[in-house]
């Protein structure tokens, strides 16, 4: 059950920004080795390794390993319209993100309500299920850089809401078939200790399945991810080496 939970709860933490998505990853063929960090000014990409660890852009100018880089006019220009354009993508990717948590709410209501839960649970249910997804819409709407999905950010925030979630459902289910034990109905008890098992297998490839609805919303995303490919065409670091900092797959 704590698995069903967790498959749901994940999709609902499906907000990360441009280039880190994987939805943009598979859709688009599009990636990135750098975390990105919008600010007002300026457009931060950083990495572990390899060098350049940090790349600046900021109005046509660029920094790499906070180094300034001499840049011709169609460089900088190329880079100007690199933050226009990667600036105006933002917006429409938190679209999308808000459009995944729409989709994710609706399918974890939907599957609830196939294990016909009490009123009462599928009430409360529905109305925790709102607040994680007001925070996750707001979480969406501030946050300006790929660390805030990474790693361990993203796994505490997917632990808090199956932590809420789970012990509602689980408690529901288990007072169903202890309710069909003592009635003497036994085949019934087992019948939901066998859906609950079922679930935790057979929910997650459901949810993905629902969540193809999205695919039309990513791919319009792609166009604009290809440009910013072709916008670093011609621009080099400090090293001589291609920015590369969007990546395009086959």
């Amino acid at each position: 059950m704590r698995l069903r939970l967790l498959s749901a709860c994940l999709i609902l933490s499906v907000a990360m920004p441009v280039l880190h998505a994987q939805d943009l990853a598979g859709t688009c063929h599009a990636g990135s080795s750098y975390d990105l960090t919008v600010k007002p000014g300026s457009l931060m990409f950083d990495r572990p390794q390899p060098a350049p660890f940090h790349v600046q852009i900021a109005d046509g100018a660029l920094r790499t390993d906070g180094q300034p880089v001499r840049l011709n006019a169609e460089a900088q220009d190329r880079l100007v319209l690199f933050e226009r354009d990667l600036r105006a993508l933002l917006p429409r990717v938190r679209a999308v993100a808000d459009a995944g948590v729409d989709l994710a709410v609706r399918a974890v209501h939907e599957e609830a309500a196939g294990m016909h839960l009490a009123p009462a649970t599928l009430a409360e249910l529905d109305r925790r299920l709102a607040s994680h997804a007001g925070e996750l819409r707001q979480r969406i709407a501030q946050s300006n850089s790929t660390h805030d999905w990474q790693g361990d950010a993203a796994q505490q925030l997917a632990d808090r809401i199956v932590g809420d979630l789970a012990p509602l459902v689980a408690g529901d289910l288990g007072q169903q078939a202890l309710a069909a034990a003592m009635n003497g109905d036994l085949a019934e008890a087992a019948r939901l200790r066998d859906e609950a098992a079922d679930l935790a297998t057979q929910l997650q490839p459901r949810l993905q399945r629902r969540m193809q609805a999205l695919r039309p919303q990513v791919q319009a995303l792609c166009p604009a991810i290809r440009r910013l490919a072709d916008l670093q065409q011609g621009v080099r670091g400090a090293d001589g080496q291609p920015l590369d900092l969007v990546q395009l797959g086959p």
